[in-house]
Order: C-alpha cells, then sequence, then structure tokens
C-alpha cells in the first residue's frame, strides 16, 4: 500500500494547492476531545495531521505546545493512548495521512519494534522526532521503512548544506523546514530569507517541502505556497481553541481552519 502522504502530497501538487498541515496535542484539552478535534480538523480543510505526543520535556516547543503538552500528561494523555487514538480514527474512516510528532524518550521506552508494529497496524504515516539527530537516526529509518512509516527530518536555518544533504538522504514524505531559529509559537510575519532555504533545501531532494514554526495566517500559508509545498500550523490553532469555551472548541477549530483555507471570510 502506497503511504498517504505521498499520494496526498502528488494529489496536491497536481492541483497546484498548498498542503495545509495542522497540529493537535494528544489529550488537550482533553483525550476525547482532542479525539474529536482530529476530526473536526480534517474534515474543514486540513490535508494532514501532525499528532502531538504529550512529553514532559519538549525541547523544540514553544509556551504553547509546553502549556499543552502539560496539561495533556495531567490527563493521562501518554504514547499508549496516543496510539489507541490513532487506531480508532482509522477505524471512524478517516483516511487523510497521520503523522506522530514526538520525542525519542517515549519511543524508546515503549520498545522500538514493538511502537513501530502498533503504529504500522493502526494506520501511521509518518513520524518526525526533533530530538533524534541525523547522525544518530540511521537504525530507526530502517526500522520505520520496513514498516511503511516515513522518518521526517527537521531542518533549520542555522543548518548547514552538507547536514541539509545528510538529512536528505534518509527522508521520506516530505522535509519539515523550520522557518526560524527558536521554538514554535504564532508569529505575525514568516522570517525573511525563508524562500532561500527551501531553495537551499531543494538542491539536495526531491521530496515535497513543508514550513512550520511561527505560522498563523492564511496570508501566512498563501507566501508559503509560492516558494514550499505547505505549512503546518500549530501554536496559533492551540490558542484558539485554549481561548475558547469548552462548549465551542470544535467549531472554534473549525472556523479557524476553514479561515486559514480562506474560507467565510475567516483568515486568522
Amino acid at each position: 500500500m502506497a503511504n498517504r502522504i505521498d499520494t496526498t502530497m502528488q494529489r496536491l501538487k497536481n492541483a497546484g494547492k498548498t498542503a495545509l498541515v495542522p497540529f493537535v496535542t494528544v489529550g488537550f484539552p482533553d483525550l476525547d476531545t482532542s479525539e474529536a478535534l482530529a476530526q473536526t480538523i480534517l474534515e474543514s480543510g486540513g490535508d494532514m495531521l501532525e499528532l502531538g505526543i504529550p512529553f514532559s520535556d519538549p525541547l523544540a516547543d514553544g509556551p504553547t505546545i509546553q502549556m499543552t503538552s502539560f496539561r495533556a500528561l495531567e490527563n493521562g494523555a501518554n504514547l499508549r493512548k496516543s496510539l489507541e487514538m490513532l487506531k480508532r480514527l482509522r477505524d471512524k474512516g478517516v483516511e487523510a495521512p497521520l503523522i506522530f510528532m514526538g520525542y525519542y524518550n517515549p519511543f524508546l521506552r515503549y520498545g522500538i519494534e514493538k511502537f513501530l508494529q502498533a503504529s504500522e497496524d493502526a494506520g501511521l504515516d509518518g513520524i518526525i522526532i526533533p530530538d533524534l539527530p541525523t547522525e544518530e537516526s540511521a537504525e530507526f529509518r530502517e526500522a520505520c521503512q520496513i514498516h511503511g512509516i516515513h522518518v521526517i527530518p527537521l531542518l533549520a536555518p542555522t543548518s548547514p548544506d552538507s547536514r541539509i544533504a545528510e538529512a536528505c538522504k534518509g527522508a521520506g514524505g516530505f522535509i519539515y523546514c523550520v522557518s526560524l531559529t527558536g521554538v514554535t509559537g504564532a508569529r505575525q510575519s514568516l522570517s525573511s530569507g525563508l524562500s532561500d532555504l527551501v531553495g537551499r533545501i531543494r538542491q539536495h531532494t526531491e521530496l515535497p517541502v513543508i514550513v512550520g514554526f511561527g505560522i498563523s495566517r492564511y496570508e501566512h500559508i498563501q507566501e508559503i505556497g509560492q516558494f514550499a509545498d505547505g505549512a503546518v500550523v500549530a501554536s496559533a490553532l492551540l490558542d484558539a481553541i485554549d481561548k475558547s469555551p469548552p462548549e465551542a472548541v470544535q467549531d472554534t477549530a473549525r472556523k479557524f481552519v476553514r479561515g486559514l483555507r480562506g474560507l467565510n471570510g475567516e483568515s486568522s
């Protein structure tokens, strides 16, 4: 079976569309609501979905995702429950690509082979691990390939060409281009030089390049679509959810994602 990331990105490329990749933290604002949010977000215009695995020390994440991860852990979210949620989403008919974003320690503690087999069985398409350096990832990448799961590397403005080349060699699905030097969090404007970084990455791979960190509005996605293949939106969406009354969370997420698509006059 072809990986859903590959087929989705090819379909969007053929249609001339920029991929929209929202992010939800598993267990935020609670376990049941995060699962319902995943469905709502995909039904509202998300092309793929990142499922954040809550972790006590999320080193790449800014205040918003740190907060959601802390609250998710308080709610009892963990890797096992994330896998169970993934499986339920597939059982409910979700066909969009689903990607885990998490830190290496929970996967290692769970058992790498056990985790990857459970992930394949549940329907995982890709995985992003910010604290797994390219130099130490070969064994994990090879194991993922056996299970049909893409390992998606993160590349930042500080990445030299040699590191970009090495990361692209073992990549699958797409390259995650970090738009800025720093942690996650909504920003008002995109970093200068972002298109140059994407251009440098494209010299080393034919995989799609998707930009994340700091993206918060429709205008950002329109700008990114001029030089990259997609955009990840995380903190801005989670901020909106956090500020929403509990009874309005799904509607808030729906309007926010539609706004990122420029629908219904919602642009932020």
